[in-house]
């Protein structure tokens, strides 16, 4: 029974491990939505992008999760017409950073709530290894 419990901590750990690193991800991703490129013919912030895989752990034969890579979000960058900015092109546009606040809370707001939600599978199953000494302690 300890087995499948060191298990499942070890399964919740990767995943908690994996959405601290998407947290981080997301902000950098709300840091940077307003910055702007620093010369006319530059480009500003490209967003980025988490992707997961299941990773096996052949010490303890489960499947972890893990960060499989970062990429760079190829969406267009936003225009906006600023012709006193100094990053503004001969038209006046400046390009903002692909990067839509909207999203970024929402997907901190899951990656919060999967780290919360392992977090409390490892507390679960510490209760459980608790109550099982304590039962063959009497």
């Amino acid at each position: 029974m300890s087995d499948e419990l060191f298990s499942t901590m070890a399964i919740s750990a990767s995943g908690m491990q994996a959405q601290g690193k998407r947290l981080r991800i997301v902000s950098e991703n709300l840091a940077n939505a307003n910055s702007t490129a620093e010369t006319p013919d530059g480009l500003p912030y490209r967003r980025q992008v988490v992707t997961f895989r299941n990773e096996l752990d052949r010490e303890l034969g489960v499947n972890r999760v893990s960060v499989d890579r970062v990429t760079l979000d190829d969406s267009e960058f936003q225009r906006r017409y600023d012709p006193a900015h100094p990053s503004a092109d001969d038209e006046g546009y400046v390009l903002y950073p692909n990067v839509s606040t909207l999203v970024e809370v929402m997907d901190m707001r899951e990656a919060q709530r999967s780290y919360e939600a392992n977090m409390n599978v490892i507390q679960q199953s510490k209760s459980m290894m608790m109550s099982t000494i304590d039962l063959l302690r009497s």
